[in-house]
């Protein structure tokens, strides 16, 4: 019988090695951590680079698992289908809260929104879809932070930008607060992202249990917040009624 590949075998305990850092590895210390010849592990990790599976930090830059390979195995829906099952349950989510309201999914890094609904009474009405939120310092973004593995993975290594008095730029602190998400199932970023604006958010579901999407809303502290700055019990019920109901177009739940 034929033997093991060893170009393969030498690229998968690089995946391993990668996935198992907390930090980007150099190539240097790849290399030695390999016992491989500098050559050889740059040619592997250009490979692996060019079919998606590592990244680079910034060009010539340490090397990272992609967000992406932890996406391999669910199917990734595409932003315009997202849009379209969730519409109609968006227009209801806006007109029941009388707040933006917004879906958003991880692509690529980032937070995209798939689509946007205006509150009836925005004065500035600039269509986000298509726009990144912030992923540390949005409810959306917490709501993938705390159940995507890839985008969790995404900001390993990266600085937590301070957009306002009131992001969350501790890396444990988040971490203690995406534990708190995960077991209510919503999130919330009050003025972290924006002064004087809040966003509440859920999560969306596929047939077979990922967190594909989140769902949310997002208006003035006054309005979603009480005098304590903490969102409203009837917003949070709303939003999360949102992502279930969402959830259900995708499938998930369904065979319960």
């Amino acid at each position: 019988m034929p033997g093991n590949v060893q170009s393969v075998e030498r690229a998968a305990s690089m995946l391993q090695l990668l996935a198992e850092e907390n930090e980007p590895l150099t190539l240097q210390q790849i290399a030695g951590a390999l016992s491989l010849a500098k050559g050889t592990a740059h040619g592997l990790l250009r490979t692996l680079v060019d079919v998606g599976f590592i990244e680079q930090v910034h060009p010539a830059g340490p090397y990272r698992v992609s967000a992406e390979l932890f996406r391999l195995g669910v199917d990734r829906l595409d932003l315009n289908e997202l849009r379209a099952r969730a519409l109609n349950w968006t227009d209801a989510l806006a007109a029941r809260t009388g707040e933006s309201t917004r879906v958003a999914a991880f692509r690529q890094g980032h937070v995209v929104v798939a689509h946007h609904v205006f509150s009836a009474d925005e004065t500035r009405q600039t269509l986000v879809t298509g726009t990144y939120v912030p992923l540390h310092a949005s409810a959306l973004g917490k709501i993938l932070l705390a159940f995507d593995p890839g985008a969790a993975r995404s900001i390993i290594g990266q600085e937590l930008p301070s957009l306002t008095y009131r992001t969350v730029t501790d890396r444990f602190a988040l971490q203690r607060e995406l534990a708190v998400i995960r077991d209510v199932g919503w999130a919330a970023a009050v003025e972290e992202s924006e002064p004087g604006i809040c966003s509440i958010a859920a999560s969306i579901r596929d047939r077979g249990g990922h967190v594909v999407a989140a769902v949310g809303i997002e208006g003035p502290v006054e309005q979603l917040c009480d005098e304590r700055s903490r969102p409203r019990p009837g917003l949070v019920t709303q939003v999360v009624r949102a992502g279930r109901a969402i959830s259900r177009e995708l499938g998930h739940g369904r065979d319960e």
